[in-house]
């Protein structure tokens, strides 16, 4: 079965309410467009455009959907064992300051060696600040929503101290760091295009991951912490172990995202390296149902709607808020209809979690 039947083989049954989210988005987008006197029909043309309509487009949005594809996945799996991790944005964070501070000091080391070890620090980088808040919850039952909030405004605050003091960029002009090395970039894919090795990498992750959930023995643990604790404790499954190892391997996909980002984009570490990407996973993990490999799809979606919106604000001259609108709708929906099946459909969840168990 190739990669393509997989994804349809794991989503069949739960495509409903995500394509319904979608085109609730799309369709208030609509109307909201032709009330403030534009053309729907030639705006959503000019986003298909900017998405897809090129070589460069394509590019671009596939650049767009590797960091929100590695974050979602860390989220979507935090997720699935029931640690509501909010804190993908500060992990991302804290990738990218790893490598960006490796990725300057590393002279001399070939590029074959180089590039995985950057990865597998901006990895851990990121597992250990996941696990922190994860820590917390199983030890002293602290929430992690509120702790990982808080602990993204640390790393954002961190990363912004960091440009603009110790590893500021050597004539102290901006408030970034100097250019990572060559050996640490990653190559380009798609000649021509700014396209990276990154997506390949994402891609793997996904597949990886889902092996990860539904063949291991591991992964059977997560979506039985997920599915009932209480019920997992009493099999014999060390659930606060399993909290703090879930919360870590999402914290380490995040901060895999902001190492990718850096090595394959912007090549340097500055404030603001992140558009929102840890919080614009949530929303793809929400409409991927929490699957690694629908987080493909989920991802590539939120990607075009940052691209093509781009494009729909500079070449039908709608204003970029109007733009903006229809992916903060579709986030709107997503969270909206996944509140309505995991909270007013109880029996909903008792059932997707009992086809968890038969599949593994």
């Amino acid at each position: 079965m190739d990669i393509m039947e997989q994804i349809v083989a794991a989503t069949k049954g739960n495509l409903f309410l995500p394509f319904l989210a979608v085109m609730s988005a799309l369709i208030i987008g609509a109307i909201i467009m032709a009330v403030a006197g534009y053309n729907p029909a030639v705006a959503y043309q000019a986003m298909l455009l900017g998405a897809f309509g090129s070589k460069e487009s394509l590019a671009e949005t596939l650049l767009k959907t590797v960091p929100l594809l590695l974050t979602g996945v860390g989220v979507a799996i935090a997720f699935k064992g029931r640690s509501f991790n909010i804190g993908a944005e500060g992990q991302f964070y804290i990738g990218a300051l790893a490598v960006s501070w490796l990725g300057v000091a590393g002279k001399g080391i070939p590029a074959f060696f180089f590039i995985p070890l950057l990865l597998l620090v901006a990895f851990i980088a990121g597992a250990l600040y996941g696990a922190l808040p994860g820590y917390f919850k199983a030890r002293v039952g602290a929430s992690e929503v509120v702790t990982t909030v808080m602990l993204n405004s640390i790393a954002i605050q961190l990363v912004s101290y960091i440009v603009q003091g110790p590893l500021q960029e050597p004539r102290h002009f901006y408030p970034e760091t100097a250019e990572i090395l060559d050996t640490a970039k990653l190559g380009v894919i798609l000649p021509g295009t700014r396209l990276h090795a990154g997506l390949l990498l994402a891609i793997l992750v996904a597949i990886l991951c889902y092996l990860l959930l539904y063949k291991t023995v591991w992964g059977y643990q997560i979506r039985a912490v997920g599915a009932n604790t209480e019920a997992a404790e009493y099999a014999g499954i060390n659930v606060k172990g399993n909290i703090v190892m879930t919360m870590a391997l999402s914290g380490g996909l995040a901060g895999l995202a902001g190492a990718v980002e850096v090595m394959g984009v912007t090549w340097k570490l500055y404030q603001n390296i992140s558009p929102g990407y840890g919080y614009t996973a949530i929303a793809v993990a929400l409409l991927a149902r929490e699957n690694p490999l629908a987080v493909i799809l989920s991802a590539l979606l939120f990607g075009a709607l940052t691209t093509g919106s781009n494009m729909m604000a500079r070449s039908v001259n709608v204003p970029s808020v109007l733009a903006s609108l229809v992916q903060a709708l579709v986030i709107f929906f997503v969270v909206g209809y996944a509140v309505y099946d995991y909270k007013l459909k109880p029996n909903h969840k008792k059932i997707s979690a009992g086809e968890d168990n038969v599949h593994a």
